[in-house]
């Protein structure tokens, strides 16, 4: 017989190394850690984890950002880390082409499953293995970023920069072996923090974590997200300085006449987004060429085009910076932001782990600033700036394309500064997202990406209840664990106790859990009670149990009864190998009962 958390198996003593005091301190401080954020009340130990996230994702941004403008300061004849024009024509044909090689390289010593990166990768992380992230996916990302950029595909640095910032946080939760449902918060803090350093919006990098990846508004998940996204963008603000990635003046609407306009603006970015979807989707469902030629095939295509239309290698943030200031004339403008989508989705497709989010915006900024331009033709007296446009078409093809109407109306009022635009914008936002969503039937880029693959990234409000958990918060820590044979005066002297459960040992493992009320009753009853009690025996409601890790989630507690058959789980705590103490029980019946309760306070 041992007592709750006194850890070691009947039979299985392993050798105690010393510790100092300092060691002791420090693991108890660390486990008292860990069991406050394990329920929901942990306000304060979320706020830690936001700080550290926002600290740990701003600083791996700046690296990844040195690393992207480093050499291409020094590749381009220009100086400039995005002046892809002035390379020399047979350049523009050779780089991606060198750089699909390189990927192709790395690729071809990896599985399939090795290969994934990106904002989808993040979610389905999430949806699938609880946010855990491994360092070997972060470095695979890192390489494939700066590759990317770096060679001229048409490609984007955030969703990158989101794949580090949560691989990074969601790294620091595995290395201080927090529970499950903190090391999701963890990955929500990191994409929030990297979305915020990248752009220099706090806010927008708050509602994209929450709206594109973890799906979920809660009032606990925002303030330690909120923390991380203004703390990563601090980090940023002291090389980059407190300026906008984007140069935008203080635009108005001249006329309310342009409202069908801008309408007009948004239903043709709505249109675009869902095409854009559609060519990725084709390409990489119908397109059956093995992994080299289908990286060959997306690197010549982004030559070919980069050969007539430079513009659209790398970022482009300089193109868009152009048509938002009207530099730029329409039928560039058309040609690029039809070249720039075509380009994106097929390289996509057919396997160049590029970014999303920077094309969206590249695209929703050409096609709006062309027709900013059409517009300033037609109305010359009433037409506001081509700008104006282009701003309006960044915010609506991002949100179109990622299903994400709030993240980029305030990534749009952050940029611009200015609430002059808001009306319109909102306008232009939600009439592109009615048309790719209603008409089209588009979900998120990024969940359509995990649909090609065969995944479903769903969040139903009660699942994500249950993740926000640990089963640390509901275990039942009064239990008492002994042998399944046990003498009479060791069984009265555990009901002493008052234990609410017994966790019955089978050749030294735990195997059910029984209530004490049956042991006690068996006892009472029994005119002559033997010696020797076997708890397998006797009547009693016994319920077979099954190991669960003190990290796990209610979610995967429920799935773990669910695939085993079992009613009851014990929850262990490792540590130190081989060494993994009972801290309590958990029955399916209690888990049920939280869910209920769920399920009472969301009708």
């Amino acid at each position: 017989m041992s007592h709750p958390g006194s850890g070691k198996p009947v039979g299985k003593q392993a050798p105690k190394q010393e510790q100092s005091p300092w060691q002791v301190w420090r693991d108890e401080r660390l486990r008292q850690f860990r069991m406050q954020l394990a329920g929901l009340d942990s306000i304060p130990q979320l706020l830690i984890l936001g700080v550290l996230s926002g600290i740990l994702t701003g600083s791996v941004i700046l690296l990844f950002r040195a690393a992207i403008e480093l050499p291409l300061a020094l590749l381009l004849p220009s100086g400039d880390a995005e002046g892809f024009e002035s390379l020399d024509e047979p350049w523009r044909m050779a780089l991606p082409l060198l750089g699909a090689c390189l990927i192709t390289l790395v690729f071809l010593r990896l599985g399939v499953a090795q290969r994934k990166v990106g904002v989808a990768h993040v979610m389905e992380r999430l949806g699938y293995h609880q946010g855990y992230l491994s360092l070997k996916s972060g470095l695979l990302q890192f390489f494939c970023g700066v590759t990317t950029i770096v060679s001229g595909q048409s490609a984007g640095r955030e969703g990158p920069a989101v794949h580090l910032g949560a691989t990074a946080s969601s790294l620091l939760g595995q290395r201080l072996a927090l529970p499950n449902n903190s090391i999701r918060m963890l990955v929500g803090c990191g994409t929030a923090a990297a979305i915020s350093a990248s752009f220099n919006t706090p806010i927008a990098g708050v509602i994209f974590a929450m709206e594109v990846v973890m799906l979920e508004y809660t009032i606990t998940g925002f303030m330690p997200v909120i923390l991380a996204a203004v703390t990563g963008a601090l980090i940023t603000q002291t090389v980059y300085g407190n300026e906008p990635a984007f140069l935008v003046s203080d635009f108005v609407l001249e006329s309310f006449w342009e409202l069908p306009y801008i309408i007009a603006l948004g239903l043709l970015l709505g249109m675009l987004s869902a095409g854009f979807a559609r060519l990725l989707t084709t390409v990489t469902l119908k397109v059956r060429l093995n992994l080299a030629w289908r990286m060959m095939a997306a690197g010549f295509l982004t030559g070919l085009a980069a050969f007539a239309v430079p513009q659209i290698m790398g970022v482009g943030y300089d193109t868009v910076n152009s048509a938002i200031a009207g530099d730029m004339a329409f039928l560039l403008l058309i040609g690029i932001g039809v070249t720039k989508l075509v380009v994106t989705a097929v390289a996509i497709g057919l396997g160049m782990p590029s970014g999303i989010i920077g094309p969206a915006l590249f695209i929703g900024a050409c096609v709006g600033g062309a027709l900013g331009v059409l517009a300033q033709f037609l109305m010359p007296t009433l037409a506001s700036h081509p700008g104006f446009y282009a701003v309006m078409g960044m915010g609506a093809m991002m949100s179109a394309l990622l299903q994400a109407p709030l993240a980029a109306m305030t990534a749009v009022i952050e940029l611009t500064q200015s609430p002059n635009i808001m009306l319109p914008v909102m306008l232009c936002i939600i009439c592109s997202n009615a048309v790719s969503s209603h008409f089209y039937k588009q979900r998120s880029i990024f969940q359509t990406i995990l649909q090609n693959q065969g995944l479903d990234y769903r969040a139903e409000p009660l699942t994500m209840a249950l993740r926000r958990v640990s089963v640390g918060a509901l275990m039942n820590r009064n239990f008492r664990r002994c042998e399944s044979t046990v003498s009479l005066e060791k069984a009265k002297a555990v009901l002493k106790e008052q234990p609410e459960w017994l966790l019955v040992d089978l050749e030294g493992e735990p195997r059910m859990l029984m209530p004490p009320a049956d042991l006690a009753r068996y006892i009472e009853e029994q005119e002559e009670v033997p010696e020797q009690i076997d708890l397998i025996k006797i009547p009693a409601r016994r319920q077979d149990a099954g190991p669960l890790p003190v990290q796990a989630t209610l979610e995967e507690a429920l799935d773990q009864l669910a695939q085993t058959g079992f009613e009851a789980l014990y929850v262990q705590r490792t540590s130190a190998p081989l060494i993994k103490p009972v801290v309590g029980v958990v029955t399916r019946q209690a888990i049920e009962a939280y869910y209920q309760y769920k399920s009472r306070t969301h009708n």
